[in-house]
């Protein structure tokens, strides 16, 4: 039997990236899921997913579009999910953003619209799937932070930087509160990534190289290896597990930076 057996997940962010591998390592696990994507550009790849999802895992599949920023669209969301999949089992907190800017050029609606994405929608979405949870006595939430949840990444995103660390506190704080119901709550803070969400950071070389250069294990993650991460949390494996950040980074946040870091370079600010 797998893993996940006819558990039903909730992948926000799901269409691409770090999310389309969440969803694929929980559907090859047994999960049936739910692609959540945002904006109109997304649709083709979702679709493109759930249909590789079903063909090749043979689980159910949908997608689902919402800005889970915003109350009302999580709500219908949530319920296409559970008129068509059944009550959710795993939510996985995976949408974000992190648009660089550096703090004094920094916009009022760029910081909303961050804190919005990256922890106002875990709010949203985990108070009501946990509604259900709380019912049955058992759900698994896992929320997607990043080493900018322990450590100052880099000089140009503070208001992302931010915003993780924030998540990383809801998911402790949400751990103690949801764990008598039997719900784990989780995080999974992942380094440096090649997405497309890093295609214009890394394509510079010499960035890229330092990114390296920086890691411990000196090479950047990948996105299976986070989906890794997240069945292992939603899996019974895990029961006893609840309010940890599991950092899958290569070790990238407990090594003292160096002065090469592409944290510790210079930038000039021109205001």
């Amino acid at each position: 039997m797998k893993r996940l057996e006819n558990r039903v997940a909730l992948v926000t962010g799901g269409s691409r990236g770090i999310g389309a591998a969440i969803v694929q390592r929980l559907a090859e696990e047994g999960a049936h899921v739910a692609i959540n994507y945002t904006s109109e550009s997304s649709l083709e790849k979702a679709k493109q997913l759930k249909k590789q999802m079903e063909e090749t895992y043979h689980v159910q599949a949908m997608v689902v579009k919402a800005n889970v920023g915003i109350k009302q669209e999580v709500d219908t969301m949530i319920d296409e999910v559970e008129k068509t999949l059944g009550a959710i089992d795993i939510l996985i907190n995976n949408a974000g953003i992190a648009p660089f800017e550096p703090f004094m050029k920094l916009t009022e609606e760029k910081w909303d619209q961050t804190y919005q994405t990256n922890v106002k929608s875990i709010f949203l979405t985990t108070q009501r799937v946990a509604k259900k949870m709380i019912e049955k006595r058992y759900g698994k939430v896992i929320n997607i932070t990043s080493t900018a949840s322990l450590l100052v990444t880099s000089p140009v995103i503070p208001h992302y930087i931010s915003s993780k660390a924030a998540a990383s506190h809801l998911t402790k704080a949400l751990a103690i509160e949801l764990g008598k119901y039997n719900i784990n709550v989780n995080a999974v803070g992942p380094s440096t990534v090649a997405t497309d969400m890093c295609h214009d950071y890394l394509e510079d070389k010499e960035i890229l190289e330092k990114e390296i250069q920086a890691n411990p294990m000196k090479r950047l993650g990948t996105e299976k290896q986070i989906g890794d991460a997240v069945v292992f949390l939603a899996s019974d494996e895990a029961m006893q597990v609840n309010g940890h950040l599991l950092m899958v980074d290569g070790g990238l946040t407990v090594k003292a930076a160096q002065p090469e870091d592409h944290m510790e370079a210079e930038r000039e600010l021109s205001i």
